[in-house]
């Protein structure tokens, strides 16, 4: 055989080979389509990644809000600080004395109030979500469960213990919790301040150098006001993550006490 017959021999084959591939391409795309589509982030999102989705924001602006208004989403006994009203988290108008702590159980009025600004918001999400379903055929339960919002250590979890069941073709699908981690340590930045609180509430000053010393990621500002008012600020150095709070105390003045007005 001359040469240029083996070389349409070697074409042909090399066709032929193509020809299989595609076919054998084509065919696990079309198997393997929905997980394809899942995993590029393309076609339906499924129900826990729609409520990712939907959540997310509200509770990241829940959380930045709390941070810097003390600990509360209306703060009622506050100081301006810029635009921004803080709440005192430790007050008081007595003479001679340190001041009084407001929040005792700070950690839980923080997870408390993020529970309740994001309320409206979550009940919209599921009940966007049933809506989303529906249209596209199925048949869907939805029960409103309870919300747990907490501090954990340089987490924050919310926890929607929704009952969520899909029902399409005879195939059901049943959610039954629903869970948003943000990577976020308010928890440790309360923990923090709680400590400068009692500090203030005992001794009528806290040291920010002190923390500063212990914590070495840790910058503590104390911005002092007239009749002892101080705003606190804490931040991580390394995320940016803050809380800042107000304290209404005594007026130290050349190693003793003067009284407030």
């Amino acid at each position: 055989m001359n040469k240029r017959g083996m070389n349409r021999r070697g074409q042909v084959t090399i066709f032929i080979i193509l020809a299989i591939i595609i076919v054998a391409a084509g065919f696990l795309i079309y198997s393997f389509y929905p997980q394809i589509k899942t995993s590029f982030g393309g076609g339906e999102q499924n129900p826990e990644s729609y409520i990712q989705t939907c959540i997310e924001q509200d509770i990241k602006e829940a959380v930045d809000k709390v941070s810097i208004q003390g600990g509360s989403i209306n703060p009622l006994n506050n100081i301006l600080y810029g635009d921004t009203k803080v709440e005192f988290l430790c007050y008081t108008e007595e003479n001679y004395r340190p001041c009084v702590v407001q929040q005792p159980m700070l950690k839980q009025h923080i997870e408390s109030e993020i529970e309740k600004d994001i309320e409206t918001d979550v009940n919209a999400c599921f009940t966007s979500l049933k809506e989303s379903y529906q249209k596209r055929g199925y048949e869907v339960n939805l029960k409103k469960g309870e919300q747990n919002t907490e501090l954990l250590p340089n987490k924050i979890s919310s926890v929607f213990n929704y009952s969520f069941t899909l029902t399409k073709n005879g195939d059901t699908q049943e959610y039954n919790s629903f869970i948003i981690l943000l990577n976020n340590n308010l928890y440790e930045l309360t923990a923090i301040a709680n400590s400068i609180i009692e500090w203030e509430a005992t001794y009528g000053d806290a040291e920010p150098t002190t923390y500063m010393t212990y914590y070495h990621n840790l910058k503590v500002e104390k911005i002092k006001r007239d009749n002892g008012e101080k705003i606190y600020i804490l931040t991580d150095r390394e995320t940016g993550n803050k809380f800042q709070f107000a304290i209404k105390g005594q007026i130290w003045v050349a190693g003793y006490v003067t009284p407030t007005a």
